[in-house]
């Protein structure tokens, strides 16, 4: 072992869980910075050869299962010798079967030791392996330690939504972090909350007015969650408030540009009733703030488009135009010039972009002249 077990490893006297609890309270409302890294184990990791990843699939979180079915079997053992224990052996970050059945075995112990590890791990394998038992067998005791070390999301966000996932109130705290992650970390909440649409009454209108943030991962989830809020029905009507179809538009522009990732535009069920249901409320919303998703979108659907996100393109002419016909209106227009005036980054890149394509009329002699935004 490269350290003594027990003992906090040298150059990270702070444990990731009050690493956590420091930086949300200068950001109680919004993602950590920069996802909560660098972590306070950072310059100790780069000061230790990495461990080795497992050949063989079934061979992840083996030794991990096998150091705590040891630990576990002796019942006089307090959770003080697990520190330091996983520091040569490749930890698994998200939910791992093995890991599950150690957790399954060790019973009151392991979330005993869970607790502990999550708490005062100083070394991030330390507190994924706490994370992983709690995975499987916490309580709603252990809600807010589970939203704490979810914020740092990139590592511990696929565990904690898990544990959360699985717990019978655990519907509302996911709701609350994820409001608060970002990256990756956003995937794992959004997916769990996807499965969880119909446990709390406001996991739905969460889905459909707040799910996509703009990060290019969100391609991982957006079709999920349009098929899980049943986009053509939220749309139907007259009704729709600007906040669903303000979020229908970005979920349409991911799903042009999301091929490998998850559900495409291509794929989604009943796409051109979804598009044609959007294209009708713009219309009696107006271009503002709507003016870029709806550019955006246009180009998504044009030949230059993602082929493989949407096909064919000759299947989205109709919309493609109908975008295209909202853009030539003198308010959209009025409203692109206003933005490109104002110094509007993303109105100058597609100012640039519309050149004989999409909006030309919007900007005419407005575009910027090369060297200047």
């Amino acid at each position: 072992m490269s350290g003594t077990p027990g003992t906090k490893p040298p150059g990270a006297r702070t444990s990731l869980f009050e690493h956590a609890l420091r930086l949300h309270g200068a950001t109680p409302d919004a993602p950590l910075p920069r996802n909560g890294e660098p972590y306070p184990d950072d310059a100790y990791r780069r000061g230790r050869p990495a461990a080795e990843h497992p050949c063989h699939r079934d061979r992840i979180g083996a030794e991990v299962a096998a150091v705590l079915d040891e630990h576990f079997a002796d019942p006089g053992t307090d959770p003080g010798p697990l520190f330091g224990r996983f520091q040569d052996i490749h930890v698994p970050i998200h939910p791992n079967p093995r890991m599950a059945g150690a957790a399954a075995r060790g019973g009151d112990r392991a979330r005993e030791a869970g607790r502990r590890l999550v708490v005062h791990g100083t070394d991030r394998d330390d507190v994924a392996v706490g994370l992983a038992l709690l995975a499987e067998v916490c309580t709603e005791d252990d809600i807010p330690l589970l939203r704490t070390i979810g914020l740092l999301s990139c590592s511990f966000g696929a565990l904690a939504a898990h544990a959360l996932e699985r717990l019978p109130g655990g519907a509302g705290p996911l709701l609350w972090l994820a409001d608060r992650v970002a990256g990756w970390g956003r995937v794992y909440v959004v997916e769990s909350l996807c499965r969880l649409a119909d446990a709390h009454p406001d996991v739905r209108p969460w889905l459909l007015r707040t799910a996509v943030d703009g990060d290019f991962l969100n391609g991982c989830f957006a079709g999920t969650v349009a098929e899980t809020v049943d986009l053509r029905r939220a749309l139907a009507g007259t009704a729709a408030d600007p906040g669903i179809v303000d979020h229908a538009g970005e979920l349409l522009h991911v799903l042009t540009g999301c091929q490998g990732m998850g559900i495409t535009l291509a794929d989604l069920p009943h796409a051109e009733d979804v598009l044609a249901a959007y294209l009708g409320h713009l219309g009696r919303l107006g271009p503002s703030p709507r003016y870029r998703a709806v550019a955006h979108l246009a180009l998504g659907l044009g030949e230059g488009g993602d082929v493989g996100s949407i096909g064919p393109a000759r299947r989205w002419w109709t919309f493609r135009d109908g975008c295209r016909a909202l853009l030539d209106r003198e308010e959209w227009c009025a409203t692109a010039r206003g933005a490109l005036a104002a110094g509007d980054e993303d109105m100058a890149r597609l100012a640039e972009r519309s050149a004989g394509d999409l909006c030309s009329r919007a900007f005419g002699d407005a575009r910027p002249s090369p060297g200047h935004g």
